[in-house]
């Protein structure tokens, strides 16, 4: 998938906040309010909640 950062930011470090859009590569069922993890080499590297799903 595809991780969009909103423009001027480049990187985001721990404790930072951030608003995302983010691609998925297959479907899935979710729901605004839904909580996640980002996770990476079997290390959760981000976490967050669903706060609007995009018809793109």
């Amino acid at each position: 998938g595809d991780v969009a950062l909103p423009s001027g930011v480049e990187m985001v470090m721990p404790g930072d906040n951030v608003s995302l859009e983010v691609k998925l590569i297959n479907t899935i069922a979710m729901e605004k309010g839904l909580r996640f993890a980002i996770r990476e080499g079997g290390r959760t590297v981000g976490a967050g909640q669903v706060t609007e799903i995009l018809d793109v």
